[in-house]
């Protein structure tokens, strides 16, 4: 059986190379504090197997969090070396490649839907293929091996180390943001665990007067955007607004329709993702990487397109999403 935990180390090793590769520039002024950070964060990874089988304690895994927290106080990991290519290479590349260039993205998604919808039904000796409830990220791990083998069949680089030189520069522009959405998950899990969802709900439920449905669909929809702002992730939002308002009100007491609760609920949580920050990968990540010089440039574009919306899909669940 193929294991979640292999696509971890997967990854792991490709933080260890990216700070072997920090660690050998020697024109990087912050060389050692960027390859320490990478180098934690493959621990983390890696060691995170043996905490959740509980052959390890815990602790650990939080002394490392900790030391990340602190060198990107401090600010590490640096951009490090610009080595690439110049614009006028890219130029030429993309004007011999063409369409081509596209390739390897777009066999990224066909491979994982392959293992989501296909391998996933697959079972060898009585055991299935894919560890089950993870067959999605197994098959973006694989997805993601089969994109560079495409990729350096198709472009044929000079050496097969530029990928990883490639990926060192894109982790270098993205900085510590590259793992805020990992942060934000965890964040979203302990607000749940901690009880933050039923807290919600016992305010709610002491301050929304009975009958007034609407008010509670605009409530939960709020909410979601509001705590999408905070967390900076619609799915770190989702379980706890959904304990609080989602599921014991506007299902168990006003029969709304599950699946459309939900997923319009969702959709409301997204348009605090397009005005927030915390939203890294979305917002802060593609200001770094195209080098914006207003990094908050992103956020304020969005902002006319996420509040119409956000009224729009309140009005949307308002009129769909129950019986009539």
């Amino acid at each position: 059986m193929i294991k979640v935990e292999w696509v971890y180390w997967l990854v792991a090793a490709v933080f260890l190379v990216v700070a072997v590769l920090r660690l050998s520039d020697r024109s990087d002024p912050k060389r050692l504090g960027s390859a320490a950070f990478w180098a934690v964060l493959a621990f983390t990874f890696v060691y995170g197997t043996y905490v959740v089988a509980k052959t390890a304690p815990p602790v650990i895994e939080g002394v490392a969090v900790l030391v990340l927290v602190v060198l990107a106080a401090l600010g590490f990991p640096g951009r490090g070396s610009t080595d690439t290519t110049t614009d006028e290479q890219r130029v030429g590349l993309a004007e011999r490649f063409g369409n081509r260039l596209f390739v390897p993205a777009l066999v990224i998604p066909v491979v994982a839907v392959l293992f989501g919808a296909v391998l996933a039904k697959v079972s060898l000796g009585g055991r299935p293929l894919l560890e089950p409830k993870s067959e999605t990220i197994i098959g973006l791990g694989a997805a993601a091996l089969v994109g560079v083998a495409v990729a350096l069949a198709i472009f044929r680089p000079r050496s097969v180390v530029v990928p990883f030189r490639e990926g060192d520069r894109l982790l270098g522009h993205i900085g510590w943001a590259a793992i805020l959405p990992q942060f934000l998950a965890t964040l979203g899990l302990l607000f749940t665990t901690a009880g933050v969802g039923d807290a919600v709900g016992r305010v709610t439920h002491a301050v929304l007067p009975d009958g007034q449905r609407l008010l509670a669909v605009v409530v939960y929809c709020l909410g979601m955007a509001v705590f999408t702002i905070v967390m900076g992730n619609a799915f770190a939002a989702f379980p706890v607004m959904t304990a609080a308002i989602g599921w014991p009100v506007l299902v168990q007491q006003y029969h709304g329709n599950p699946p459309a609760v939900f997923a319009i609920g969702m959709l409301a949580g997204f348009c605090g993702t397009l005005v927030t920050p915390m939203a890294a990968n979305f917002n802060l990540v593609p200001a770094a990487l195209l080098e914006l010089k207003d990094q908050y440039g992103p956020i304020k574009a969005q902002l006319p397109t996420a509040v119409p919306l956000w009224v729009g899909t309140t009005a949307v669940m308002a009129l769909a999403a129950f019986p009539r």
